[in-house]
């Protein structure tokens, strides 16, 4: 291996533009940026390999004309060994990238990078505030547990930020529930390391027995819903109590509402009735079934400020999820409304099922897309 690192320096010393390649990565910190790959016996981080800052979060390296390449170039980056890799934007392992151009430049992009073996920097990690196991809902005459996940440097700034309210606080963070775990907290910390945590979460503990009634409106295929007292709970309680003490940016175009299957229908019903208030939408696999009434309402979509809605489904979780996803899509299309434009973004995961370990991946591309 030393004679082949030799080798290398000695050849790389030779430079010119048979390959060129870019690399642009939002990540910036004080680690130094390496090629590793089939042209080096996957040595991660040898010196004539690393590459050359250009700008912040811009690198390059030119492979010499007289350094023999494979047919078939196999390579991935590091940060100086395999505890840094590179990782995709959700913090999981990407397969080796593949070239077979020799000649020319290449222009790669990396999202994410291992921190000392983890996922994301644990300095990262949001503060965790349980704001009570028992929160009166006045509108349902019941309790909730109310938790809020700060960014880590909150206490540093004098920031003030948006907010995302969250359902199914069982699943968000910490250990999850039998259900699985979203994990919000880890992946609020691998977006900081990109600059996009800056967002304060507020988590809602469903009711068990009480979800679907909580999360439905008017008669559905599961009986009668109250999803209007629970969402007016949100407007007329919850946000009034988050914004007094909390430091928020509390318009529409910085508040949101997101969840998952009866979440996510739910969140669709917060942007309909009250769409003065929320502004963001994160809509995972939403149980639009349930509530077939849903297409018509969402034709008078009224949006009083410019909306984003980020919209996911996975393709094997059942027949119905894409296309009903689609003919939600077509509704907003038609809708008759006075207001202004509706921004909405729909993901397909050909092999998503209904899972919290979707939905988690999911997580941090629909945060970006949705406040940055």
């Amino acid at each position: 291996m030393v004679s082949l690192v030799n080798q290398l320096v000695y050849t790389f010393a030779c430079m010119s533009d048979l390959l060129r390649l870019e690399l642009t990565t939002p990540v910036i910190d004080h680690r130094p940026v390496f090629v590793s790959g089939n042209f080096c016996d996957w040595h991660p981080h040898a010196e004539p390999l690393q590459m050359q800052p250009m700008e912040p979060g811009r690198y390059v390296l030119e492979f010499p004309a007289d350094h023999p390449l494979p047919d078939i170039i196999e390579y991935k980056y590091n940060r100086g060994g395999w505890d840094h890799v590179e990782l995709d934007a959700s913090g999981e392992g990407v397969p080796n990238r593949i070239l077979t151009l020799h000649r020319g430049t290449q222009s790669d992009f990396v999202p994410h990078w291992r921190w000392y073996g983890h996922t994301f920097n644990p300095a990262f990690l949001p503060k965790i505030e349980l704001i009570s196991d028992d929160f009166h809902l006045p509108q349902l005459d019941t309790t909730r547990r109310i938790q809020v996940l700060l960014p880590h440097d909150y206490q540093t700034t004098n920031k003030h930020y948006p907010v995302l309210y969250l359902h199914d606080g069982q699943n968000l963070c910490g250990e999850g529930s039998e259900f699985g775990c979203w994990e919000v907290d880890n992946k609020l910390a691998l977006l900081a390391s990109r600059h996009r945590h800056e967002v304060i979460l507020v988590t809602i503990d469903h009711g068990a027995e009480e979800r679907i009634r909580d999360y439905t409106l008017h008669r559905t295929r599961a009986g009668q819903g109250r999803g209007r007292q629970y969402l007016e709970f949100i407007v007329q309680s919850l946000k009034p109590f988050i914004d007094t003490h909390f430091r928020t940016i509390p318009d529409a175009g910085h508040t949101g509402m997101g969840g998952s299957s009866l979440g996510g229908l739910i969140s669709i019903y917060a942007g309909i009735m009250f769409p003065e208030v929320f502004g963001r939408l994160m809509i995972f696999s939403p149980a639009l079934w349930i509530s077939p009434k849903i297409y018509f309402d969402a034709i008078k979509f009224a949006a009083p400020v410019p909306m984003k809605v980020y919209a996911y489904g996975g393709g094997a979780e059942s027949s119905y999820m894409v296309p009903n996803l689609q003919r939600f899509n077509d509704a907003l299309l038609r809708q008759h409304y006075g207001g202004l434009s509706i921004d909405l973004h729909v993901s397909i995961d050909p092999e998503g099922t209904h899972q919290e370990a979707h939905w988690s991946r999911e997580f941090p591309k629909a945060v970006e897309w949705l406040f940055y």
